[in-house]
This record gives structure tokens, sequence and C-alpha cells, in this order.
């Protein structure tokens, strides 16, 4: 039961991120918010595979965090300078 009460609180704290991303004002606001929700997204799939004892969750976020990290770092390249 805890573990769900996490999920359903993480879902809120997600959909709290989205609308950041989707009211942002400018740019980089936006980028913050899309890297807190995938963030959150990770945190969520790791709570799952507690809570279902699924360790392919686990190895699911690891693999959305590194790929959700490289995305980021590119995106904040382009944003620096305007080119890849």
């Amino acid at each position: 039961m805890n573990w769900l009460l996490a999920a359903v609180i993480l879902g809120v704290c997600i959909v709290i991120a989205l609308v950041r991303v989707f009211l942002g004002p400018t740019t980089p606001d936006r980028m913050v918010g899309m890297d807190t929700v995938n963030t959150l997204v990770v945190a969520t799939m790791v709570v799952l595979g507690a809570a279902f004892h699924e360790a392919v969750y686990i190895d699911v976020a690891i693999v959305y965090a590194l790929l959700s990290f490289v995305t980021t770092l590119f995106i904040a390249k382009y944003m620096e300078k305007g080119k890849l």
C-alpha cells in the first residue's frame, strides 16, 4: 500500500511538472520542466519495480535515465550555441 501511495504522489508531481512544460514562459523553463518529468518517470519506475518485485522495471529505468541525460546534454548544447 505504501508503494501505491508513493507512485500516486510521483504521478501528481509529474502532472505539476508538465504544467511547467506547457506554461513555462521561456525555453529553459520548459527544458527544466521536461528534465524534471524524466527524473520523476525514472523514480516512478524504480518504485513500481520495488512494489511488484520485478527487476525489469529497474533495468528500463536505468536505460531511460541514461537516454534522458544524453538528450538533455544535446538540447542544452543546442540552446547554448544554436547548432549541434
